[in-house]
Parts: C-alpha cells; sequence; structure tokens
C-alpha cells in the first residue's frame, strides 16, 4: 500500500508557492555537515561555489559565494556543474566545449570551497557529445551517467548513458544505453531529449536515476524516473523501468496516471537532491517532505530560458507504483517506490 496518504500538509490548491532561491538555471547542491553548497558557472569561465545553513539562503544577498575555479585554454561554454564528494574529497562535474564538441570535465578539491585541480576530460566510451554528468557509487561500485549523442552524425537525439567508473575520474570499459526519449510524453521536441540524470536509492534499497524529458526551451519540460529492478544489471536497459508519464510537469496530458500538473511552476526539471555530501549512499528514507531544489519558470511569466530560478520543493516515496512497457522481452510489469514531488 502506499506509505503516505494525502494530507492537509501537502500542496493542494491556494497553498503556499515553491520558495524562489535565486534567478539561473541547473542547480546542484550537497549537504555537508550543517551546511549547503551549490556551483553555478561564471559568465567569462569558470565555476563559483556558494555556502549557506539553508537551501533558501543560498540564494541570499549576503550569500558566501566564491570563485574557486578559472577555466583554462579553449574550455568554454561551461554547463550544469554537479557536485559530489567521494573519498572525503569534492569533485564537480561540468560539460564545456563549443556546440557538438561539447564534452565532460572534472575538477576537484579537498573542500567544498577548497582549491580546486586544474580541469580534466572524461575519457568517456566512443568521445561522443556529452552534457549533465553525475557521478555517484552504488553498492560498492562508481557510476558515471550523463546525456548524450549516438554519434555527431545521428544527433537527434539525447540518450542517457551509464558506464562504469575507476575513480570520479576515470572511466572504464562501454557506455551502455539507460533511457531513449521513445515515449509519448517525451515526443514533439527536436532534438528528443532525455537529460540531467540524478541518482538516488528508495528505502528498499532500489537504484534510481531521475531525469528530465522534453526539451528545456518549452514548459513541457518535465521529471520522470528510471528504476532499477531489485537486483538488476545497471549497464542492461530492460533492467530499468520507466515512469509511465511525468511525475513533477506543467502538462496535465504527460503526467502519469495519478500524478497532477503543477499549480505554481511552469517546466519544471534539472532537478538536485541535496543529499549529505552529495552520495546516494545517504539517501533520505522514510518521512513526510523531503527538500530538494529544481529549476522553473514561474507561472505567468512568459516561459525563457532567461526567466528560469531555482526553487526548493519537496517529495515523498510512494511506494506500490506500477510502472509497465509494452512490445519487449522479459517482465513488463515493475512494482516498487515512485515519487510524489510538490512545489
Amino acid at each position: 500500500m502506499f506509505l503516505f496518504v494525502f494530507a492537509t500538509l501537502f500542496m493542494f490548491p491556494g497553498s503556499a508557492s515553491a520558495v524562489k532561491i535565486r534567478n539561473g538555471a541547473d542547480p546542484t547542491v550537497i549537504k555537508v555537515g550543517n551546511n549547503y553548497y551549490s556551483a553555478e558557472s561564471a559568465e567569462g569561465g569558470g565555476i563559483f561555489v556558494r555556502e549557506a545553513s539553508t537551501l533558501e539562503g543560498l540564494g541570499a544577498n549576503d550569500v558566501k559565494r566564491q570563485r574557486v575555479w578559472v577555466a583554462g585554454p579553449g574550455v568554454v561554454d561551461i554547463w550544469a556543474p554537479d557536485m559530489s564528494m567521494y573519498q572525503n574529497r569534492t569533485y564537480i562535474h561540468f560539460s564545456a566545449g563549443r556546440d557538438a564538441a561539447h564534452r565532460m570535465y572534472v575538477i576537484s578539491a579537498d573542500s567544498p570551497l577548497g582549491q580546486y585541480s586544474n580541469e580534466t576530460q572524461l575519457a568517456l566510451p566512443d568521445n561522443q557529445w556529452a552534457i549533465d554528468g553525475t557521478f555517484f557509487v552504488f553498492e560498492g561500485q562508481a557510476w558515471f551517467v550523463w546525456s548524450g549523442w549516438e554519434s555527431e552524425t545521428r544527433n537527434t537525439e539525447q540518450t542517457l548513458y551509464i558506464c562504469r567508473m575507476e575513480s570520479p575520474s576515470k572511466p572504464m570499459g562501454r557506455r551502455f544505453v539507460i533511457s531513449q526519449p521513445r515515449e509519448p510524453w517525451e515526443q514533439g521536441d527536436h532534438p528528443l531529449i532525455n537529460e540531467s540524470p540524478q541518482a538516488i536509492v528508495d528505502p528498499s534499497g532500489q537504484l534510481h536515476i531521475v531525469y528530465s524529458a522534453n526539451g528545456s526551451w518549452g514548459s513541457r519540460y518535465c521529471l520522470a524516473d528510471l528504476r532499477l529492478r531489485e537486483g538488476g544489471d545497471s549497464t542492461n536497459v530492460w533492467d530499468w523501468y520507466k515512469s509511465n508519464g511525468c511525475l513533477f510537469g506543467s502538462h496535465q496530458d504527460r503526467m502519469m496516471k495519478g500524478w497532477d500538473a503543477t499549480l505554481f511552476i511552469d517546466g519544471p526539471g534539472h532537478h538536485t537532491f541535496a543529499l549529505p555530501e552529495g552520495s546516494v549512499e545517504k539517501s533520505p528514507g522514510g518521512g513526510n517532505h523531503i527538500p530538494f531544489v529544481f529549476h522553473g519558470v514561474q507561472k505567468g511569466t512568459p516561459y525563457s530560458w532567461e526567466n528560469r530560478a531555482w526553487f526548493t520543493g519537496s517529495f515523498v516515496w510512494w511506494g506500490s507504483t506500477t510502472y509497465s512497457r509494452a512490445n519487449v522481452p522479459g517482465d513488463e510489469r515493475n512494482t516498487g517506490y515512485s515519487f510524489k514531488f510538490f512545489e
């Protein structure tokens, strides 16, 4: 049965909307000790890190904000920094490069506001266009998931890929597809989009990759879920089960049955779970509303990249949720935890 039921503390029409943190897009937040840290790319090339005692404080006028890295020669168009920690060291992965030359890079430091290393380009398998990468460890194995093209000549889809990692800077082995934008509710944009993956583990120990579907340039942008079956192989696409629609979005016709569109925010997506030390091994278990951060545009404001902002939201683990698929080998249904996201 569902672990949680609707109560008055859940968002209904007329209740308070999401809290705006600041203008901008592509949030990444980790919690270290009692403080939150976020990263953002900077005009002119480089990355800033912010420190605050609350999520909302990351957008305060007096927030501690420090430039931690300046781009090396030729490292341009820096997109979507992603923070994590590994063996007590802080890592920031980001993509950079002109147009089809976008690749993933990583920098690291002894602490979130420390002195970061020079950038290292990740030698991802097949060396193709890659953005929105995220590093995590699950059941003792390190992984990297990103959004990429099959090749520079076949770039009509942004696909989610996974590969094993020896360390946050050393991929190993092949890349494997885990999601392609092939569902009806992921259609209508060019190119077709699956991007900005984030890993989290549910209370039963199953791995989830929550990602953004549809083009970020329009309000159909939304969050959807990939759930790895219990005991599944992370490199086998058929062991991943996709939600049957958006779980957090502003278009009701694209929502999974039983999920409602947002009331206050258009095109919510590209989120961060703000995990302790950015570690999926420290994913939150049961409880009421668990905080997270996403970007979107306030309803009533024209939807554009320039009008995007970071907002606080919350979610609850939603039990006994079945994801189903048709015309594929093996089991066509998988039941487990999903999410209810709230503004």
